[in-house]
């Protein structure tokens, strides 16, 4: 696959992604027994993929590139997983609302507000990573990937407090 059409795949997917994950939150399907078992795998996930982000750098910096591309393509199974566990829950689940009062509910909707932004930001970013290190321009992959790794590590990290503060409140 050229670069250009890997440009034009990463804005398909990082446009259509958000729409269809949004869309699919809405809808609820009918006499289906909650999946409330997920929310704590689906978190747990998000707490692998911090470890293994930060282990991928480490690797990477210690010259270790297959053990770094090995890390990275489980963060990206990671993150698919994650996102059809997520989707299945909602679509099976009503929502949960915090119930924490005072400023725990300002910190609570802060970090869920900007994990939710930078969850749809880093798509493009980690597209755009991952395809210039599958089109050997590691320079360029390097350039970016400054950016895309501490905003997919604090949308990782921050699933996983999200899910730590909102879990007393689940039915």
């Amino acid at each position: 696959m050229t670069k250009n059409k890997y440009k034009k795949l990463t804005v398909l997917i990082s446009i259509v992604l958000p729409l269809a994950v949004a869309a699919l939150f809405g809808v609820k399907i009918p006499n289906v027994e909650p999946l409330s078992f997920l929310p704590p795998i689906y978190a747990s996930i998000n707490g692998l993929t911090a470890i293994l982000l930060v282990l991928a750098v480490i690797a990477i910096k210690n010259g270790k590139r297959v053990l770094h591309e090995r890390l990275m393509k489980t963060n990206l199974i990671l993150s698919i997983l994650f996102l059809g566990m997520y989707i299945a829950y909602h679509m099976t689940s009503n929502s949960t609302e915090f119930g924490g009062e005072g400023i725990i509910s300002y910190v609570y909707y802060f970090v869920l507000i900007t994990h939710i932004v930078l969850s749809i930001a880093i798509i493009p970013l980690v597209l755009i990573t991952y395809t210039r290190a599958l089109s050997e321009l590691f320079d360029e992959h390097k350039k970016i990937a400054r950016i895309a790794f501490p905003l997919w590590l604090y949308v990782a990290v921050t699933g996983v407090v999200v899910y730590l503060m909102i879990s007393p409140y689940y039915v």
